[in-house]
């Protein structure tokens, strides 16, 4: 066995492990949250014996998740939406145009992701307040597009300058505009990028706890984190049924993920494989 094989396999044993013990923690939630109370308090780690799908139901009724579901939905939707499609154009400018203030335009974006988010919870929160914004779906929106567009412009912009200008070079010769150029063009190529970074905003934006704890205090716009913080706070002995209002705020993540998988994949492998 050469060493190039050497290196293959331990690199795969070492993912596999990785996934394994990043798995067990998700699976014995979902298999705990078909338990009953005193099964689970009786065998934490078997499997159920009898699968109590009402665990689901009952989560769902109780801490009123369709409502939390439905905010977190509309909020993390609009912003990943408005945040690639800001990013996706702001990186084609960046990547394919020269101009005087280039450098300092990628120096901005390079600030924008050294800069801790919760470091300025303060500020945004004062903005908000401010300019009304305050308790209302913006003002999550808003302060998630910002955030994320520098990770975003930094991951699409990197990606797109490895496309060759024979391409755009030929498409202005066939009478395409900019714009042209870009939706048919360089967007198609850069859905791997896109996939990237649309999932890393969804998670990030499904996820988000303290910005949503300050920034909305209305019960009717809270966000699936807040709503499931509050449940758990009333069930703390249910542990049966918080593990299944988890395993549901979980599924649109995993949904999110398996719809992308092709072109995550095929963003990760891209260029690995010479001609």
């Amino acid at each position: 066995m050469n060493s190039n094989k050497v290196r293959r396999t331990a690199l795969y044993t070492f993912c596999l492990i990785f996934s394994i013990l990043n798995l067990i923690p998700v699976l014995w939630m979902i298999m705990n949250a078909f338990k009953s109370e005193k099964e689970y308090a009786i065998n934490p780690f078997g499997l159920p014996k009898e699968w109590h799908w009402e665990n689901f139901s009952y989560a769902w009724k109780s801490a009123d998740l369709s409502t939390f579901f439905t905010n977190s939905i509309l909020i993390t939707v609009i912003s990943t939406i408005l945040t690639v499609l800001i990013g996706a154009l702001t990186s084609y400018f960046v990547s394919r145009f020269e101009f005087k203030v280039l450098r300092w335009v990628k120096a901005l974006f390079l600030l924008g992701m050294l800069i801790p988010i919760h470091a300025t919870l303060i500020p945004v929160f004062l903005m908000m307040t401010n300019v009304g914004l305050f308790d209302t779906r913006w003002s999550l929106i808003l302060p998630y597009i910002a955030f994320h567009l520098p990770i975003t412009v930094f991951i699409l912009s990197g990606f797109m300058t490895t496309f060759p200008k024979d391409i755009e070079e030929s498409a202005v010769l066939d009478g395409c505009g900019i714009y042209r150029i870009f939706w048919s063009i360089i967007l198609p190529m850069t859905l791997p990028a896109i996939a990237t970074v649309t999932i890393l905003n969804f998670i990030y934006n499904w996820n988000e706890f303290l910005f949503a704890l300050v920034l909305i205090n209305d019960q009717a716009l809270k966000t699936l984190p807040l709503g499931l913080n509050n449940f758990v706070g009333k069930e703390t002995a249910q542990y049966t049924y918080q593990m299944a209002a988890l395993t549901l705020a979980l599924l649109p993540t995993i949904i999110v993920y398996l719809f992308m998988e092709k072109q995550l994949v095929n963003g990760m492998t891209a260029g690995a494989v010479k001609g």
